[in-house]
């Protein structure tokens, strides 16, 4: 079976809007599962350089789908192997969920697999 990885990945500055409010971190942040195949979530790995604990929330077709939070001046690895199949047409996108009016970097790195 052939199979090609896809990654959502870079440094990114933000604003925080509220810790119930998530944003897009960047448009470049934004995936859809093309026609024909079908696309795994294999991991999450994350940094935070702020003081403040923020939440990358991935969405999937506008709704939250995970929630990886990231402490202060932390980071994280979540393994996603096969933990689901997404279909073709799926949207994923990262936002980040921070106190309102917190500046920061996160550093993100969502690992796909098309298969």
């Amino acid at each position: 079976m052939h199979s090609t990885p896809r990654f959502l990945q870079g440094v990114y500055e933000f604003t925080g809007a509220g810790l119930d409010k998530p944003a897009l971190l960047d448009p470049a942040l934004a995936y859809t599962v093309p026609a024909g195949v079908t696309t795994q979530p294999i991991y999450f790995r994350g940094g935070n350089a702020t003081d403040e604990l923020v939440t990358i929330v991935l969405v999937r077709d506008g709704a939250p789908m995970r929630l990886f939070p990231v402490g202060a001046k932390a980071d994280t690895h979540v393994s996603l192997a096969v933990v689901e199949d997404l279909e073709m047409g799926t949207v994923l996108e990262l936002h980040v969920a921070a106190p309102a009016g917190l500046t920061g970097t996160v550093v993100v790195d969502l690992g796909l697999v098309e298969v």
